[in-house]
């Protein structure tokens, strides 16, 4: 660790997509990330789904054992929404992210455009501006599994960086204790765990994970209202029985002991920034390094297929 750098600065985008309107969102990332990088941001944090949103509410016609059509429609637009990566969508966040020389990791409905399934993704860019490669979410939530594929083990990226290693888990992945374990066995020190979960529990495991991996955890959320969808869709009255806030966000930065660096912060867009003292990682590692000296692989193993 000694040939890392000493601090960086953070930026989490806790912002509203142009629901469902994949071209009009990635213009707002752009602006997002032009102004996180003049205000100094080496990495720059976006949302689960962010582009082209997170589809809460709605069930697309789906019943066990049936479906409709009118859903399929609905399904049809989330889909040409999606990103293929890679892609000209996928240049102009590259292209961005080299214009403000940042790090940028931000969450995307990903279409595999040869067997037309949709993956619930995290991309992550380098400062030149390449696709430095992308997490797959392996195990999508609840209905999530309607809409979002499974992915296999070949996706639990981690990035090395002059900051240490950047990686992470998308929303509930990180109630799965094995696939922590294997992030943290990739050294991750700066955690990124894109999520749509603003229940005050989810604080509570950004804290622990912390904690546990003895890292910085970067916890990003979407907020978003009810007023903010577009009135496009077969099953509009799905929205009626929603609150009027559908994510009032969370985001927030922990550090390896556990404790908030900034945030969260709540029912607003902002960008929340935060200067990371990385000599807290080896640091906190000193008496509970959970894959090094804390670890006990004479009596536990752990085999992860990539």
């Amino acid at each position: 660790m000694e040939d890392l750098l000493k601090s960086c600065r953070v930026a989490v985008v806790q912002a509203s997509p142009i629901l469902f309107d994949k071209t009009a969102t990635i213009f707002k990332v752009i602006e997002k990330i032009n102004e996180a990088g003049s205000k100094g941001a080496n990495i720059i944090v976006f949302p689960e789904s962010f582009v082209p949103a997170y589809p809460r509410g709605f069930s697309y016609g789906y019943v066990v054992g049936s479906r409709t059509m009118e859903g399929r429609e609905d399904w049809k637009k989330y889909y040409d929404n999606s990103v293929i990566v890679p892609s000209k969508d996928t240049d102009l966040i590259g292209q961005a992210a080299k214009e403000a020389n940042a790090y940028v990791c931000i969450g995307v409905t990903e279409r595999d455009n040869i067997n037309c399934t949709l993956y619930c993704t995290t991309l992550y860019f380098g400062p030149d501006g390449s696709l430095l490669g992308k997490h797959r979410k392996i195990k999508p939530t609840g209905s999530e599994r309607l809409i979002w594929g499974e992915d296999d083990g070949s996706t639990l990226t981690a990035i090395s960086t002059p900051y240490g290693v950047i990686g992470g888990l998308t929303c509930w992945e990180n109630y799965m204790p094995l696939a922590r374990v294997a992030m943290y066995r990739k050294g991750v020190s700066i955690y990124i765990a894109p999520t749509a979960d603003s229940r005050e529990e989810w604080q509570y495991t950004m804290r622990h994970i912390a904690l546990e991996g003895r890292c910085f955890v970067i916890g990003c959320n979407q907020y978003v209202t009810k007023s903010m969808y577009p009135q496009i869709f077969n099953y509009q009255d799905e929205l009626d029985k929603c609150p009027k806030n559908m994510c009032p966000g969370g985001s927030c930065i922990v550090d390896p002991f556990g404790k908030y660096v900034a945030g969260p912060i709540w029912e607003k867009e902002e960008i929340l920034f935060a200067e990371l003292d990385l000599d807290l990682v080896p640091l906190s590692r000193m008496d509970f390094d959970p894959t090094g000296h804390y670890a006990r692989p004479d009596i536990f193993e752990l085999i992860v297929h990539e």
